[in-house]
């Protein structure tokens, strides 16, 4: 084989990487585009339904922490799908809907709760990182605002205190430790999660 031949199959092989690469990140955007705006509909419905509701729509589960304590979960259903509240956070403008059970799936559209509440000042939030969902906790600075309102009209206004990175795998350390409120992602390469760690304020 001729340096020719072997240019020519090294200049598609080039082409052909680079393509893949553009639909790599063309997807990407798309998917995260898709979340956002899943995101923002869904946290309008669920406004509406919180400024709406009766008791009778209203879900109540009892769970245990890894304790042993008690502590109770409140949703609301919305299209089908059961929503503990709206996490806010000012610093990058976002109001987030949050499903009452994580699932891959619903990751894909919300951010989710991981285990325990509000209420019993526990809360553990999970997210993707898509941009408009958790893709810029990192950046958070300590003493940054964060609100959560939960379905039943109840706000819980908290403060940063402390970003770090954890290993995936260390999900005792995750959702253990004097915090009233988790919030955690994937790292961009997803090798390693990104937890912000916050007190209640009031």
């Amino acid at each position: 084989m001729n340096r020719t031949v072997i240019g020519r199959i090294l200049i598609v092989i080039g082409v052909l990487l680079l393509i893949g690469a553009l639909s790599l990140y063309l997807y990407n955007r798309y998917d995260a585009d898709r979340a956002a705006t899943a995101s923002t509909e869904t946290e309008e419905k669920l406004s509406d339904a919180m400024i709406n509701a009766v008791g009778s729509e209203y879900s109540l589960e009892v769970e245990e922490d890894e304790n042993g304590e008690l502590y109770s979960v409140v949703t609301l259903t919305v299209d089908e799908e059961g929503y503990i509240g709206i996490l806010s956070i000012p610093s990058f403008g976002l109001e987030l809907p949050v499903l009452s059970e994580w699932s891959y799936a619903g990751l894909k559209n919300s951010p989710a709760r991981y285990t325990g509440s509000a209420s019993a000042g526990n809360l553990v939030i999970c997210a993707h990182n898509y941009e408009r969902h958790f893709g810029n906790i990192k950046n958070l600075s300590t003493g940054a605002s964060i609100t959560f309102t939960d379905v039943t009209g109840a706000v819980y206004e908290y403060e940063v205190i402390e970003v770090e990175t954890i290993q995936p795998t260390a999900i005792s350390e995750m959702i253990t430790g004097d915090w009233d409120l988790t919030l955690f992602t994937c790292t961009r390469s997803g090798a390693a999660r990104v937890a912000v760690r916050c007190q209640l304020v009031s």
